[in-house]
């Protein structure tokens, strides 16, 4: 098939860390492929393994767990997965995807790996950076939103986490971020930061 050098090119590199049928077709559009051979160039790609389904209608060419997320944007890397990429967590984590796309949640898995879905409201997609990981730069909750992420969705931080995350926690950020929730969670998050602090 005389496109598929195209779609390796174009899709291929770490600019493209996925992409849909749609990008597909646009990048194609000048070339008028049909849409039947468009479907029959990923088949073969697929069956060929040079691509990899992440969820419906969206395909990678790369075999980086950390790609998946950029399959359900707007999103980010958050919870215990975040304070494993900042260097704070030892412990090796899955993926955490943190988004704003109301898709089924819970685990599934990419190249053998498993990763997690986790929805938030819009209201709450703030408090990230973009962070090098290998070839890619990927979205991370910074680490003021992480402590509040962690209780909101978890209830908790375990106790051996509580050292690290101290020495570096900016908790005139924390406030800022604190000011978009309500003030019977914000004390909570205070509190616990507190007692934490005293031990």
């Amino acid at each position: 098939m005389k496109y598929i050098a195209f779609v390796r090119q174009k899709f291929g590199k770490a600019d493209f860390p996925v992409f849909r049928i749609e990008d597909m077709k646009l990048a194609l559009a000048p070339l008028k492929i049909k849409n039947d051979y468009l479907y029959l160039l990923v088949h073969n790609l697929l069956r060929k393994k040079e691509i990899t389904k992440i969820t419906k209608g969206i395909y990678t060419f790369h075999n980086e767990a950390a790609v998946v997320g950029f399959a359900f944007a707007p999103f980010y890397y958050g919870l215990e997965n975040a304070l494993s990429l900042r260097g704070i967590s030892g412990q090796g984590m899955n993926f955490i995807v943190m988004t704003t796309r109301n898709v089924r949640r819970g685990v599934r898995t990419f190249q053998n790996r498993n990763y997690r879905i986790q929805y938030m409201d819009s209201k709450m997609f703030f408090g990230y950076d973009l962070l090098e990981y290998g070839a890619f730069w990927i979205p991370v909750s910074n680490l003021e939103k992480t402590v509040i992420d962690m209780i909101y969705f978890e209830g908790s931080i375990r106790d051996e986490l509580w050292p690290e995350i101290l020495k570096t926690l900016d908790m005139q950020k924390l406030k800022n971020h604190l000011k978009r929730y309500d003030a019977k969670f914000a004390r909570m998050i205070l509190e616990q930061i507190s007692e934490n602090k005293s031990l």
